[in-house]
């Protein structure tokens, strides 16, 4: 397993990617008017990591002190029970991964992330994030409209349970996923709609 590589957030390109810098304040920029005192703070606070495929992001034992806005890449979050692994979502390009409890409350939580894919992501602290909602009030709306994000994620999870077949759980798990979902393995996919790796090559060998 390759440890991750930090750098401090640079204006150039990175392998073909968007300006690090320019992403993160458009992600910012589309929830609130971004401030230039917010800009310098906020970029100040934030640096750029790559994970490699594999690489565990996010251990449930540890505190989950940093999210990471992913920039290019993938990655999985995920609980065990019974000694298995129940993926509860995917998060990709322009998404945060993160343990959101333990993120919220500084205690260890239920969750792991690890990366699907080779993931190049901006990372911030919680405790450099909190001084920014502490410093800055206009943060208080970006909080609100983006963890209608996370919301989105645990609403469409709860959905595909709604659905009574195999085939329909695969159906709705390609609407919600519609971009990455022929980049996430078998198994991954199996796990998160909670059917077994082989009914669920049978439904996709008839697509």
């Amino acid at each position: 397993m390759t440890t991750a590589s930090t750098k401090v957030l640079q204006n150039e390109t990175v392998h073909g990617m968007p300006n690090p810098k320019e992403a993160i304040l458009k992600h910012f920029g589309q929830f609130i008017e971004v401030s230039d005192e917010l800009k310098a703070e906020l970029i100040k606070r934030v640096s750029l990591i790559s994970f490699s495929a594999g690489e565990m992001i996010i251990d449930a034992h540890r505190v989950c002190a940093r999210s990471y806005y992913i920039l290019e890449g993938l990655t999985r979050t995920y609980f065990m029970k019974d000694g298995k692994e129940v993926i509860e979502y995917f998060s990709s390009n322009s998404e945060w991964a993160n343990s959101p409890r333990s993120w919220r409350t500084g205690k260890p939580d239920i969750y792991y992330v690890d990366a699907i894919e080779d993931t190049t992501a901006i990372s911030i602290e919680a405790r450099d994030m909190g001084y920014l909602f502490d410093t800055f009030s206009e943060l208080d709306r970006y909080g609100r409209l983006s963890m209608a994000t996370l919301l989105d994620h645990l609403i469409e999870r709860i959905m595909s349970f709604r659905f009574t077949t195999a085939r329909e759980k695969y159906d709705h798990f390609k609407q919600t996923y519609p971009n990455i979902y022929h980049r996430i393995p078998l198994g991954m996919v199996a796990s998160y709609l909670g059917i077994t790796q082989e009914t669920l090559s049978r439904i996709r060998r008839r697509d």
